[in-house]
């Protein structure tokens, strides 16, 4: 398991399971389907396997999975897929340990579901944090495995800004906001990243960004005025050239 998946154990083995408990786990009407409206537009072929990469506890899979056909929530936390599949006993959706920065990994699940959009949220910027530099590339490179020849990808990270909310949360009088803490506590908080260089790892693995622009991000948790915290984000979309 790669760092970022210990961190990701840890986290979710702590997390509490009430539905909001988790920083980013907020409603998916204030989330995903923001996503999806950006994303659906650029889809070649929705019928295509919609895979929800680093899908956590599997609250926007569920989502997701009633307007697609099939999707497949990915993590590389087993507590945290355990978690998916607990809170989906009508099994919406199937869910599935998966490194996606591992070659072979990504080969085999592309093998099975063919060609697929992909969905992903904040992992970029977790490897990012957490894991050597080198390790980032080979994680897209897996994300373009799983597009194929015509699939897309829809590609979620908090902005630089973010980092600096975040930090000036947990700079405050009491500390960080008890949602916040556990995220700064396992290291998995973004910002360390510049928003340019965001489309450089698609690009740099062979598909052509054909969208983006910038996206709040809402989370769970409130600030010391009491008004849900909002992250900056931007998003990408990326596919092979038409």
């Amino acid at each position: 398991m790669s760092v970022t998946g210990r961190y990701r154990e840890g986290f979710w083995r702590e997390a509490p399971e009430e539905p909001g408990a988790v920083f980013r786990d907020a409603e998916p009407a204030l989330t995903v389907a923001r996503h999806l409206a950006l994303f659906a537009p650029h889809l070649s072929d929705p019928g295509l396997p919609l895979v929800d990469l680093g899908c956590g506890n599997g609250t926007r899979t569920r989502f997701l999975a009633d307007r697609f056909p099939r999707v497949p929530g990915a993590d590389l936390s087993a507590a945290a897929l355990d978690r998916a599949r607990r809170a989906d006993p009508a099994g919406r959706a199937a869910y599935r340990h998966l490194d996606a920065a591992e070659k072979s990994a990504t080969r085999a699940l592309h093998g099975e579901i063919g060609d697929a959009n992909v969905h992903v949220r904040g992992v970029l910027h977790q490897c990012e944090h957490q894991c050597e530099a080198d390790d980032r590339q080979p994680l897209v490179d897996g994300i373009t495995t799983l597009v194929g020849e015509h699939g897309r990808a829809f590609l979620v990270e908090p902005s630089r800004a973010a980092g600096a909310v975040l930090k000036g949360l947990a700079a405050g009088p009491g500390g960080p906001p008890p949602k916040l803490a556990p995220v700064l506590r396992h290291g998995i908080a973004p910002g360390e990243v510049d928003d340019a260089a965001v489309p450089e790892f698609p690009t740099a693995a062979g598909l052509t960004v054909t969208a983006g622009g910038t996206l709040p991000l809402t989370t769970t948790e409130h600030g010391p005025d009491g008004v849900r915290i909002v992250l900056p984000s931007v998003w990408y979309v990326a596919g092979r050239a038409a």
